[in-house]
């Protein structure tokens, strides 16, 4: 393969052979007058020589390593076959283009709805914005942070998403912290919707004695001094000595009157302390089913209970200067006095005197023996008739139209749109209550008030001790 050598000889100056795999080219030197070099004729013998012997190898190889004479057709190019250059049939490659004559889309940016030029720019949601019109539909400030928050086809800043979605506690004003297992716990009032840490029913939070809600770090709660908390908006309608009630007191049997129920006996109202009603309580021996916190009781037994003459007054977050006077209760007829626990708010106050009125009306009409559930049941619904027509827009159409109370029975006159709300909270307390007595027979009494109305239920109650059905 001597002759194999003499096509790779060369200047020394333009390459360099280094192996059968191994070649490095170095870059030809071009200079700027090509002289015309032209073979000798000995160098055009040895290189026809070489071919030669070349051929002549590859007749000794095997069928399918040989080389084969390729037809005159196969020898010519493709493009010029069938005679003459055909250009159609080359192939086409595009032209060279620079960068810039490239088009590119045409974006709108969905903030400003502007043309997005070149530049930054953020795709999201299938949109395209300007770095400075991507923002936060809470806080209307450009999104610059790594990650954000997305709901529906709003974009929000994680802290401004969690502010208006993470559940804040309304006691401490922070946000409810997850459980062990990463979900969200928290305790939420039936009525009110305050959503609040699940640790505030341990951790002695004062709860308002009325509405039942937890007392919030912002706003403190006034001390009843008998263990009771009252909350400010309760505290606004609250009465709190034995004078302060008699007017509605007065409007209460008044409305009984509107329903054909006068009471002719002028039975003692009385506003006592937590401390002289559950004593009261005690000493009650027919008694009938309280509620594990009582607030009345229509009393039967000659006792001495302690009065409250004057309303204490405030000293800071706690009532102070109340001053009570002993009275003997001596019995006239079948009900001896009516007891009201101090300091609730107007409508609660009225809604327990016309349930201990109920029971009073029941007595001195010869009513006798009646289960818990017959006699608590119909007195709530005499109690809930008496708040419908104080919050006149929750009255029921299908009990008997109470008459409209006198001028006189309001406290401040006028009541607040947060002392109706109050009084949807205590219809809502009767309509859902859960025991036996108050809840399932206050149903049952109110159903069958509905269907025979209240003149018919009482008949069919004194007749047979029982509801109708």
């Amino acid at each position: 393969m001597n002759w194999l050598s003499k096509l790779f000889k060369g200047n020394s100056s333009e390459s360099q052979f280094l192996g059968e795999e191994s070649m490095v080219w170095r870059t030809p030197f071009r200079p700027s007058a090509i002289p015309d070099v032209r073979p000798t004729n000995r160098e055009k013998d040895e290189l026809d020589r070489a071919i030669a012997l070349s051929l002549a190898e590859g007749l000794k190889w095997p069928a399918g390593r040989r080389w084969r004479r390729v037809s005159d057709e196969e020898d010519i190019p493709w493009p010029v076959r069938g005679g003459g250059l055909n250009p159609s049939a080359c192939p086409t490659f595009p032209p060279y283009a620079p960068r810039d004559a490239c088009p590119r889309p045409t974006w709108v940016c969905s903030g400003c709805h502007r043309e997005i030029g070149y530049g930054n720019y953020l795709g999201c949601m299938g949109s395209f914005f300007h770095p400075e019109c991507f923002r936060c539909h809470a806080c209307d400030s450009p999104i610059t942070d790594q990650e954000y928050s997305l709901s529906g086809n709003n974009s929000y800043h994680k802290s401004c998403f969690k502010e208006l979605n993470h559940p804040r506690c309304e006691v401490c004003n922070q946000f409810i912290p997850a459980n062990r297992s990463g979900l969200v716990e928290y305790r939420c009032h039936p009525f009110w919707s305050n959503k609040y840490c699940p640790t505030h029913e341990h951790d002695n939070t004062s709860r308002c004695c009325s509405c039942e809600r937890l007392e919030s770090w912002n706003a403190r709660y006034v001390s009843l001094g008998d263990g009771r908390s009252l909350c400010l908006e309760c505290l606004e309608s609250a009465i709190m000595d034995t004078g302060e009630c008699q007017p509605l007191y007065q409007s209460i049997r008044h409305f009984y009157e509107g329903l054909n129920m006068r009471i002719d006996q002028q039975i003692p109202m009385i506003l006592v302390e937590r401390q002289a009603l559950n004593e009261a309580i005690e000493g009650e021996r027919n008694g009938s089913l309280h509620m594990p916190e009582t607030r009345g009781l229509c009393l039967s037994e000659e006792q001495t209970v302690s009065s409250i003459q004057k309303k204490p007054k405030m000293g800071g977050r706690v009532f102070v200067g109340m001053r009570t006077q002993p009275l003997r209760l001596t019995r006239i007829c079948d009900v001896t006095a009516i007891l009201i626990l101090y300091g609730l708010p107007r409508l609660l106050t009225g809604a327990i005197l016309a349930h201990e009125l109920m029971h009073a009306w029941l007595r001195l009409r010869g009513y006798r023996n009646l289960t818990m559930e017959v006699e608590e049941g119909i007195c709530q619904v005499l109690s809930l008739m008496w708040l419908e027509s104080e919050v006149t827009h929750g009255y029921n159409r299908n009990m008997p139209p109470p008459p409209p109370p006198p001028p006189s029975s309001s406290k401040r006159g006028r009541k607040s749109a947060s002392e109706n709300k109050l009084g949807e909270f205590f219809k809502h307390q009767i309509l859902h209550d859960a025991s036996p007595a108050y809840g399932e027979g206050f149903r049952a009494a109110q159903a069958a008030v509905n269907k025979y109305g209240l003149r018919c239920t009482l008949d069919h109650i004194r007749m047979t001790g029982t509801l109708p059905i």
